[in-house]
């Protein structure tokens, strides 16, 4: 029961937070003005900018910021011992997490939907601005290229997830379509495409409970699920990343809301059923073994504290870099500033989306951590030979080295799908729908983020073409090299180029082979725990200096904003020291230079600091004028849109 109590405990303190410090930071302290004018009907576009209803925004940002991370973080992490990795999860959300989301959302809402990395040229100094956006050009950058890593393990450790996870394109455009176009209302949708997704999983894992499961139709599926989950990597990053490319330049509402909405509808329900899986389990017990025996008992086998495991690094300060996502991680505020911000229809919808959606990623990392610390304690004997409970736990976390990447995901989505088996859900259904939820959060991850490089490198290429000379003026045109990465198709075509040829890459230490190559993000990967809480500290950095400049009280972002610049730079020195003691001079350098970054801009932020209390930023320049069609919302408008 005590696994029960702890989800139960952890949920409702969330709820609690939601209702009380998250309301007071959204009333008192960003102050949310419903009648504010937001960057989605100032600038609305019908593709990037565009005025949408509040839970399909939460459903696109949850799916965003939720990706393998507080998945693959807290279960590695736990190898510390369940106990430190849930105070951190829970107290970090709460504290850390969901104010850094909340305040990313509402100072990009301040400032006509830009990113944290365009507001810091605005708030701290024009240099802030170019740093920033370096930082988040490198960390997207490795993002983009490890993520079709994974979800191709995905694909390979669970083959029945292939087919729903691109089932659900069709689905997604369709619903984009109704919602949008047709002004449909969100309920009936929304409700048949959930029943659909749920569908494209049973039909995925072969029609499981049906006599003809096992006739040439099931077989035919698992034949072609065999034949897909063989592809090699390098294969499945191209394919994902071509189909990365058309999310990003197509209108938002086409693909990436509806997607991620009916991802999260999917999603959320996954996660009541784990919850309800982990019920049962508490008070009957999980399924036998065998038919004869019993039912067996649900327990914690991991150990509550192991400060020292095997080939693991510090507990301080990596069990906060591991596990990011499901505390705090520096990527959201990207989702926050870079998309989110130009969908809101209303201020006041961010404390729902900002706050909340990062309450529910730590409601998910603590049902992660849950079910690493004993949904595998049972359901697994017969494939482990005589190992059980806590044998089997050490079995699995016997070493650091062993359980990173794949192993550490596939322990999550046994151990959940454990829980669902208890109340009668069949195994190779349990599975499948355990494998689609983290391939789809990875994938939403990943069609988000290249839209997210996207601007980033709109950005920085309009950063750097001022600063160019104009070479050659010719009829009014620039010569400027850089002006075809200011376009939307430039931008795009060269975040996921650039992303596939660093995935075309080996992983160290492996040959070039057809086989191998696809891994290359993974020779940059072990910064991005590091670099990803820099971003965080970084974000936190840009709302205090927003709130200093108003005279607005700091103290509930500065104290995080210095835990999060000092954890990374801890941690980035520590792996420095260990990688040039072991010849991985490329990781070192990186590591120097981002810490270079760092303590660059903490310096252009000490710097200015002293004088700008009470002092504002240069307005921005007075819109366009438009007509009054153009920002009104008719009552007898659809949904979402201009």
């Amino acid at each position: 029961m005590a696994t029960l109590l702890i989800a139960l405990l952890a949920g409702l303190g969330f709820i609690v937070a939601y209702h009380t410090y998250g309301r007071w930071l959204a009333r008192r302290l960003f102050r949310l003005d419903p009648d504010a004018e937001v960057p989605s009907v100032q600038l609305c576009d019908e593709r990037d900018y565009v005025p949408t209803a509040k839970s399909i925004v939460f459903g696109h940002h949850f799916t965003s910021i939720a990706g393998t991370g507080p998945i693959v973080g807290p279960a590695l992490a736990i190898m510390w011992g369940w106990l430190p990795a849930l105070l951190w999860v829970v107290f970090g959300s709460i504290f850390i997490g969901a104010v850094h989301d909340l305040g990313s959302l509402v100072v990009s809402l301040r400032n006509r939907g830009m990113t944290v990395g365009e507001i810091a040229g605005r708030v701290v100094t024009p240099r802030a601005r170019l740093l920033f956006l370096i930082i988040l050009l490198f960390a997207l950058w490795v993002v983009l290229a490890i993520f079709g890593w994974v979800i191709a393990s995905v694909f390979t450790l669970f083959p029945e997830s292939i087919l729903p996870v691109f089932l659900q394109i069709p689905i997604a455009v369709w619903i984009g379509l109704a919602v949008h176009r047709k002004g449909k209302p969100l309920l009936g949708p929304s409700l048949l495409a959930l029943g659909l997704m749920y569908l494209t999983v049973w039909f995925g894992a072969a029609c499981p409970g049906l006599a003809w499961s096992g006739g040439p139709l099931g077989k035919g599926i698992q034949h072609l699920n065999a034949v897909l989950a063989a592809w090699p990597v390098w294969v499945w990053v191209a394919i994902l990343l071509a189909y990365c490319y058309v999310a990003s330049v197509i209108p938002v509402w086409m693909l990436l809301q509806p997607r991620d909405y009916i991802n999260s509808l999917q999603l959320i329900s996954s996660l009541g059923l784990v919850v309800f899986g982990l019920a049962v389990a508490a008070v009957l017990g999980g399924v036998a073994p065998t038919p004869d025996a019993a039912r067996l008992p649900l327990q914690l086998v991991a150990p509550a504290v192991n400060l020292h495991p095997l080939n693991a690094p510090p507990v301080l300060p990596f069990l906060f870099v591991t596990i990011a996502c499901g505390a705090i991680s520096g990527f959201h505020c990207l989702v926050s500033s870079g998309t989110s911000s130009k969908q809101l229809g209303n201020e006041t919808h961010a404390h729902f989306v900002g706050y909340g959606a990062m309450l529910l990623e730590g409601f998910l990392a603590t049902l992660v951590i849950l079910a690493v610390a004993a949904g595998i304690g049972f359901g697994w004997p017969a494939k482990f030979g005589t190992a059980a409970g806590a044998d089997l736990w050490r079995q699995l976390y016997a070493d650091w080295s062993t359980v990173t990447g794949g192993a550490a995901i596939g322990a999550f989505v046994v151990g959940a799908a454990n829980f669902l088996e208890a109340f009668g859900i069949d195994h190779t259904m349990a599975t499948a729908l355990m494998g689609v939820l983290v391939a789809s959060f990875a994938g939403t991850t990943l069609d988000t983020a290249t839209r997210l490089q996207r601007y980033v490198i709109q950005e920085l290429a309009g950063t750097l073409g001022a600063l160019a000379p104009a070479a050659g003026i010719a009829r009014g045109l620039s010569l400027n090299p850089l002006a075809w990465l200011a376009n939307r198709h430039g931008a795009t075509f060269f975040a996921v180029a650039t992303a596939f040829v660093l995935a075309l890459f080996p992983k160290p230490g492996d040959p070039w082979t057809w086989e191998t190559i696809g891994k290359g993000g993974l020779i940059l990967w072990p910064l991005f725990g590091a670099t990803n809480q820099l971003l965080g500290g970084l974000a936190f950095m840009v709302v205090t200096f927003w709130l200093w400049r108003r005279g607005i009280p700091t103290v509930f972002t500065a104290v995080p904003m210095c835990f999060m610049l000092c954890l990374p730079a801890w941690a980035l020195v520590t792996d420095l020291q260990r990688w040039w003691g072991k010849g991985q001079h490329l990781l070192a350098a990186v590591a120097l230079l981002l810490l270079v970054l760092e303590g660059w801009l903490v310096f252009e932020a000490v710097r200015i600091w002293p004088r700008i209390k009470g002092v504002l930023e240069p307005a921005l320049p007075p819109l366009p004028r438009r007509p009054p069609s153009a920002s009104a919302h008719p009552a007898t408008a659809p949904r979402t849109g201009c």
